[in-house]
């Protein structure tokens, strides 16, 4: 605490005095603050979040016929971290999921959970480096160690299985590293019934759904795209500005 501070602390103690306890936890509150902030911080700069999305910073307007608020608030509570359970968003792109387990990851954060987020695409060429630097046990142990995993983007690309046969293998090892243990989020736009043809491997896929859906919270998406919507939006306004330009060089 600095000198500032506990000045202020006595000019509001000589202003309305009170009990020597009280004046004492607040003493003590504002180190204690500042060091949980702190903390927080650490936390979320070890996530690796991509973005700052929030619950608050959805537009739950946009789809509210089909994503409801209160799912989503509840997962914020970090319960679902506490019971080990896992959570899988499905459907398609452009509607919100990315978002949404970022701003769940982030409030798990605050709540004291050590939380990392990645990308599948990022997960496997992080895998498949250290498999070819002999270094792959030691990042299974990496990823095995947060609280939560976010996996985002699953089938976002096609797995690479001719350059990297081992890319599917590489994947459900950290899957069944964490089986039981933490909890593991995937968000994904590849519907469970197609996992068999994208990851190539029938007994693989199998032990996959086994050990991330079996039993989680599962979210289904549906709804307007935001990206198609975006998209929309900036056509018309560059052909409004065309109309616009074409209307001052007739003229």
């Amino acid at each position: 605490m600095t000198s500032e501070e506990v000045d202020q602390l006595l000019a509001e103690g000589d202003k309305a005095p009170v009990p020597n306890l009280h004046f004492l936890e607040r003493f003590l509150s504002v180190p204690a603050h500042r060091r949980m902030e702190r903390s927080i911080q650490r936390r979320l700069q070890m996530a690796r979040f991509r973005d700052g999305a929030s619950l608050e910073s959805f537009n739950w307007e946009f789809n509210k016929a089909t994503i409801e608020r209160l799912p989503f608030e509840e997962l914020a509570t970090g319960d679902f971290v506490r019971r080990q359970d896992n959570v899988v968003f499905v459907g398609k792109s452009g509607v919100g999921k990315s978002h949404l387990i970022q701003s769940v990851g982030r409030s798990c954060c605050s709540l004291g959970y050590r939380v990392r987020y990645t990308t599948s695409a990022a997960l496997l060429e992080d895998l498949m480096a250290a498999s070819g630097d002999k270094t792959l046990p030691h990042r299974v142990r990496y990823y095995g160690r947060f609280d939560l995993l976010i996996i985002d983007e699953f089938g976002f690309d096609k797995l690479e299985r001719r350059e990297y046969p081992e890319s599917s293998s590489l994947l459900y090892k950290v899957i069944d590293s964490r089986n039981g243990k933490r909890s593991t989020a995937l968000v994904t736009n590849v519907d469970f019934k197609h996992w068999t043809d994208y990851l190539g491997d029938p007994p693989l896929a199998m032990a996959m759904l086994d050990r991330v859906v079996d039993g989680a919270i599962i979210h289904r998406f549906d709804g307007k795209s935001y990206r198609a919507h975006r998209a929309e939006q900036k056509e018309k306004n560059g052909n409004g500005h065309a109309r616009s330009d074409e209307k001052k060089t007739k003229r």
